[in-house]
């Protein structure tokens, strides 16, 4: 077998898992114990999970990549903001460790990390969004941003607004 050939079969099938990891990946109905308004969304950081609370005891859960090692946080915050392809400008510690990153990355754009929709959190440079690397949703791998799916975002920015209570556990 060819080395061409290898490579692109490798490329079909790795393809195929990505296509079938992300069908997979719909939000699903769960329990949830917690004291939880109705609304709020709880992200618990060792499940790599975000849950939209319903009511006391179900929530929507959704697979989400959190912030890498030295890089999580945690608290209370709001939504200030929600953005559909939304351009991205670096964060100062980005750029210190990527100094060839450009100063500005327009919506849209492959390269684009925030995918197909952003909701900023008040108080900090962090955003829950989409991606454009859908295999690194449900890793340790942001720089403190919470990462989803870009169905799993649209989903999520459609049942939400600006003033969202956002809770981040570890």
């Amino acid at each position: 077998m060819s080395v061409k050939i290898a490579v692109a079969l490798a490329a079909t099938i790795g393809m195929g898992i990505m296509m079938s990891s992300q069908a997979e990946a719909r939000p699903e109905m769960v329990g949830i114990s917690g004291d939880y308004s109705p609304g709020t969304i709880v992200v618990k950081t060792h499940e790599r999970r975000l849950y939209l609370i319903l009511d006391s005891g179900r929530a929507m859960r959704y697979p989400v990549g959190v912030g890498k090692a030295g890089k999580q946080w945690a608290g209370t915050t709001t939504i200030d903001g929600k953005y559909l392809h939304p351009a991205w400008s670096p964060p100062s510690e980005v750029k210190r460790d990527k100094p060839n990153m450009p100063d500005v990355i327009p919506g849209g754009s492959p390269r684009n990390p925030m995918g197909v929709a952003a909701m900023t959190l008040a108080g900090g440079e962090y955003a829950i969004h989409g991606t454009n690397v859908p295999g690194s949703v449900g890793g340790f791998v942001s720089y403190g941003c919470i990462r989803m799916l870009n169905d799993d975002i649209s989903d999520l920015y459609q049942r939400v607004s600006v003033g969202t209570t956002v809770t981040v556990t570890r």
